[in-house]
């Protein structure tokens, strides 16, 4: 079941596990650790992708994508919902920007955001809102009020400029979605470009990302996984939860994109070649080199430009194995990719269980298979 139809594939072609150092056995033992999960019931879908050289030796999918009686099966490329896997999209959009000498990294990020004043605010980088320095918040104090409201993006954006800070920026680390919206309000002043549209533009069309968006992309929420739901109000899950048109749809710049395990692939093995996929150039190979270095080693706490790295301890899914290199971000709704440069290797695992449920637990487990199948 590794091979996938060569159409799909720009540059990452299925191969062999032996091929390029990869023992098939102790593959299957991390696709088996996610197999059963599924089939325990406490999964409801999962897909998994594995590639190493360029060469893709695992893609597969597991269970269903809604809980209701005769959903479809998930495959290896079924849609899901990424959550916080969407910050280092958002910061490589702009990224692209500074590599265009639109934007400076170390510029107060009120060069662009005005309303940024008062209380420390002037204070934050553009550089400090993709490491979690900015000292924002994780959410707005008024987050489930406004959700609930069906408030627009804007509003979150013009709540953010009169949160008080935890702290003052780059004093101490704290991970938050805040500096991420920010990021793309950035983006999206700059440009003169929806976020959404920029990303499209720039981003997932010039990859052949051709399953991304920000956004439901017009696609129906049935066609793409279910969010399995903590106990809650059912109500309140219906308007504003993970599985509503509201949310889905909103296009949030930290947690808002919908894509699968081969785009999210592409995008990894974008990094590794330095930002070239499939003979085309999307990032400098400095962006690259810059969004998966330590920036944060003065409060000790490692993080690159929207990439965390696999020391980034509580929010990088990506186990123990994989070599410190790793970079790569993980999702609330019980998602993580990453690639290790030493290794040459890349990962995709998306799921519909939150990994709140487990701290992450199971996303570590595979992640450690898969680094552990590397010859």
């Amino acid at each position: 079941m590794w091979l996938a139809a060569a159409t799909a594939w720009a540059q990452l072609r299925p191969a062999a596990p032996a091929s390029v150092g990869i023992s098939a056995p102790r593959l299957e033992t991390a696709a088996a650790l996610l197999e059963r999960e599924v089939q325990q019931g406490r999964v409801l879908a999962a897909s998994l992708l594995v590639a190493r050289r360029e060469r893709v030796v695992l893609h597969r999918g597991y269970g269903r994508r809604h809980p209701r009686a005769g959903a479809p099966p998930a495959g290896p490329d079924t849609v899901y919902l990424l959550a916080s896997i969407t910050k280092p999209v958002t910061a490589c959009a702009l990224m692209l920007l500074v590599e265009r000498g639109l934007v400076l990294l170390d510029d107060p990020a009120a060069k662009y955001l005005p309303e940024l004043k008062d209380g420390g605010r002037d204070k934050i980088r553009v550089r400090d809102l993709l490491t979690h320095t900015s000292g924002l918040p994780d959410m707005l104090p008024q987050n489930v009020e406004l959700r609930r409201a069906h408030a627009p993006l804007s509003e979150f954006v013009k709540a953010v400029f009169t949160t008080p800070l935890l702290y003052p920026p780059r004093t101490g680390f704290r991970y938050q979605s805040m500096g991420t919206l920010l990021a793309g309000e950035i983006v999206e002043r700059v440009s003169g470009m929806r976020l959404r549209d920029f990303k499209q533009k720039e981003i997932f069309a010039p990859l052949g990302m051709r399953q991304s968006s920000l956004g439901m992309g017009g696609r129906r929420i049935e066609d793409t996984a279910w969010c399995q739901t903590p106990d809650g109000d059912p109500a309140d899950l219906e308007r504003f939860g993970p599985n509503s048109p509201y949310w889905r749809d909103m296009g949030h710049p930290w947690g808002g994109m919908h894509s699968t395990t081969t785009d999210l692939a592409i995008l990894l093995q974008t990094m590794l070649n330095g930002g070239v996929y499939a003979g085309r150039r999307v990032f400098s190979a400095a962006t690259v080199a810059e969004m998966t270095r330590d920036q944060n080693q003065a409060v000790g706490a490692p993080w690159g430009l929207g990439w965390g790295l696999r020391d980034s301890r509580s929010w990088a899914y990506f186990g123990e194995l994989p070599s410190p290199r790793t970079f790569g971000h993980s999702g609330a709704t019980g998602t993580v990719a990453w690639a290790d440069p030493e290794r040459q290797m890349l990962c995709v695992i998306l799921t519909t269980r939150p990994s709140g449920e487990d701290d992450g637990r199971l996303l570590r487990l595979v992640s450690n298979a898969v680094a552990a199948a590397a010859e």
